[in-house]
């Protein structure tokens, strides 16, 4: 057949702008937009030859409604529904990530933060740094604000993520942002009073939990404390304390790091979130940032390995909805929102260009501000290239229009990178300049052996091949709802 699509002459005239590819006997076809249509090798021939009246009448209707058939297009509507739908693109860094200590009691083996030992000194944000790195937050354009206290182990340095989020709620009064706080900790130092503080003020809360017991504590090393169990224990009196606490806006996760050692587990993972009363599973590969680098022949794989394991949590987490338990993986989600509706759910590594300094800004325990968390992670192994500046020396301004925002701006847009532009998944993915700088040298990839791109393009795949269930797709359409 592609042979033979060679030879048809298209007609421009009729035929709308799209991207395809070959997918399980049909042809999938994509645009600008987002939309999608499935088409039999006769019908797509039809469509290429402008013969839409060849193809079937309900395919027709598809086609049109999707911005598929040029000279029936509605302009005006699928102008406002693209600027609506990528609105966030013009409104500044929402996400604010602060390392408030670089300090943790943690050897995990993949360590990207570059942390540091409790006994360790002089890796703690003070308070004249925190004040001035909320001050630089409050300068960003954008209406929304989620700051997100990372480390090492924040609650190492609790006294200052207490300060943070009660000056920027102060500040806040008269900037009338939408305002909320995120804690990614491992919970080692979560007190009652503590948790207490969290639940008055709405912070989300989020650990780490890389599946059953004997897993978690391969991956995550803890000298003085069982990590697994002492994360569960919590879980469960975070997740036992918002149920009772009827005024608490937030919400509780946890996030699963997946090393060489998780592959053959994908079932037993997904149980253990479900077994924990937890709403869903992102099921994210190491990255070969810091430690995970110099350990990637032991703890890392291919892109194919990892979707092999992610094909099978998916289709468990599937058959678990079939069954009648809500519960969702979030990669799969953020890709079917934007395949599904007309919503983007701003996951800044998913989106063109890439959150880098435009979406996300990363401030370190000394004020120094970087373009994103990767490019934080990256300096803790001394490489300071993403470095924009520090709160005290640059303004908010400065920091915004500086080169290297720029440049990562130009290297994760999608419509200017050659393998990217045309590929039918361009709606939908993004890619990170940095991981391209780590693995190939270069912000921007050849592609050619990416394995970021390779794991995206087989997940696509697949959820494009599951949706031809109907079942399974009004599974993912709750997902997404």
């Amino acid at each position: 057949m592609l042979a033979e699509l060679n030879n048809i002459k298209l007609d421009k005239e009729k035929t709308g702008f799209f991207r395809f590819k070959r997918l399980n006997g049909h042809y999938l076809l994509t645009n600008d937009l987002g939309n999608h249509c499935l088409l039999d090798p006769i019908a797509f021939k039809d469509f290429l030859k402008g013969d839409i009246e060849g193809t079937r009448p309900s395919k027709n209707e598809e086609l049109l409604n999707a911005g598929f058939i040029r000279n029936r297009l509605d302009l005006n509507g699928l102008s406002s529904r693209y600027s609506e739908k990528y609105a966030f693109l013009n409104q500044g860094p929402s996400l604010h990530i602060v390392v408030t200590t670089l300090r943790c009691d943690h050897s995990c083996l993949y360590c990207q933060a570059g942390s540091k030992s409790l006994a360790a000194k002089g890796f703690d944000m003070d308070i004249s740094v925190a004040r001035k790195v909320v001050d630089t937050i409050f300068e960003s354009t954008s209406p929304v604000i989620t700051i997100e206290f990372q480390g090492g182990e924040p609650l190492v340095n609790f006294e200052t993520v207490k300060y943070i989020i009660e000056y920027a709620l102060s500040k806040n009064k008269k900037a009338g942002k939408k305002l909320s706080f995120s804690l990614v900790s491992n919970l080692t130092f979560m007190t009652k009073e503590r948790l207490k503080f969290f639940m008055e003020n709405n912070v989300i809360i989020c650990s780490s939990l890389d599946g059953p017991a004997s897993l978690h504590d391969k991956n995550r090393i803890c000298a003085k404390n069982n990590s697994y169990k002492n994360t569960v224990k919590w879980l469960k009196a975070i997740i036992n304390e918002i149920s009772r606490n009827k005024k608490y806006k937030g919400k509780t996760n946890a996030l699963v790091t997946i090393t060489k050692s998780s592959l053959k587990f994908p079932r037993e993972i997904v149980d253990e979130y479900v077994r924990l009363g937890l709403e869903g599973v992102h099921l994210r590969p190491i990255n070969p940032f810091g430690v995970g680098k110099s350990k990637w022949r032991k703890i890392g794989f291919s892109g194919k390995e990892f979707f092999n394991f992610y094909k099978k949590a998916l289709d468990h987490i599937i058959t678990l909805n079939l069954k009648g338990k809500d519960f969702y993986e979030r990669t799969a989600k953020i890709f079917l929102t934007k395949i599904l509706t007309d919503k983007d759910l701003n996951f800044l590594d998913l989106r063109s260009p890439c959150g880098a300094g435009i979406g996300q800004l990363a401030y370190n325990f000394n004020g120094d501000v970087y373009t994103c968390d990767e490019a934080r992670m990256l300096s803790a192994a001394g490489d300071e290239s993403f470095r924009l500046g520090n709160v005290f020396e640059d303004g908010y301004a400065g920091l915004i229009n500086n080169d290297i925002v720029k440049t990562t701006c130009v290297a994760s847009c999608l419509d200017g990178l050659p393998a990217c532009s045309k590929c039918v998944y361009k709606p939908y993915c993004g890619v990170c300049p940095i991981y391209n700088y780590v693995v190939e040298g270069n912000i921007f990839s050849s592609m050619l052996h990416n394995e970021r791109c390779k794991t995206n393009m087989l997940i696509l795949d697949y959820l494009f091949e599951l949706m031809q269930d109907l079942k399974t797709k009004s599974i993912f359409y709750k997902w997404v709802s």
